[in-house]
């Protein structure tokens, strides 16, 4: 009887030890690492809009789509690809005159209706931006403006921030396991978390401009843009001695 109770006890004991075996935590080094990528981007992406009022919804919409007509057919000529061109938006909007007095006597009238049409283009020839920018204001242009200058393919660029990543991760882990005084093992565990992709630039100033305020190309500055990627990376700790 004795036998048995000592052999149920070892039994149990062995799946006991086995799973803290396993949950015990194994010597690693954790660290991240930045990479970095700087590239002339090769692509604008703009927003522009024609907005047009009038005392009827149907006349401000007319307006609209002559002038925003006229801007399409301009877009083209410059070399601008009907894949490049897509309408963004389109709204119809009253526009109130409110009473001076509050006193419920007299109730808010429509004195006009508005109607804005959004474009977006793709402007693949960047050295045509300023241009494109001050020819769309001069055919009727007068709102949006905001600029987007983006790489068409950015692979390039975040493959060599990944390996300047992976390259910083190591470099760190191998200082921490020469001042703890340890041989740095194989990777354990990587993952990659990559920052947003560049911002736009909002060109405001040509929402202030007019037809009659142009006097050439808008002076546009491209800069670079810049891919960043950071890599968490766990090491273990003793030459290949990973965790099984």
């Amino acid at each position: 009887m004795r036998l048995l109770v000592s052999t149920a006890i070892l039994a149990l004991a062995l799946p006991l030890a086995a799973q803290a075996q396993e949950e015990r935590p194994f010597p690693k080094i954790v660290v991240s690492g930045k990479g970095e990528a700087a590239v002339a981007p090769d692509m604008a992406i703009v927003n522009l809009a024609v907005l047009r009022e009038a005392e009827t919804a149907r006349a401000a919409l007319d307006d609209n789509n002559e002038a925003m007509a006229d801007v399409i057919a301009a877009m083209k000529e410059a070399g601008i690809a009907e894949r490049d061109l897509q309408t963004a938006g389109l709204s119809i909007s009253p526009r109130y005159v409110y009473p001076q007095n509050n006193d419920g006597s007299e109730q808010p009238r429509i004195v006009a209706y508005q109607v804005t049409n959004n474009l977006t283009i793709r402007i693949r020839d960047i050295d045509k931006v300023g241009e494109i920018l001050d020819q769309s204001v001069t055919l009727g242009v007068n709102q949006g403006g905001s600029i987007s200058f983006v790489n068409d393919d950015p692979s390039a660029a975040t493959a060599e921030a990944r390996r300047k990543a992976v390259e910083d991760a190591m470099g760190r882990a191998q200082i921490l396991a020469e001042a703890a005084g340890v041989t740095l093992g194989d990777v354990v565990e990587m993952s990659e978390r990559t920052a947003p992709p560049p911002m736009p630039m909002q060109e405001r100033a040509m929402m202030r401009m007019s037809a009659a305020d142009s006097g050439g190309a808008v002076p546009v500055e491209t800069g670079e843009n810049n891919y960043v990627v950071h890599v968490d990376v766990t090491f273990a700790i003793g030459g290949n001695d990973t965790p099984e």
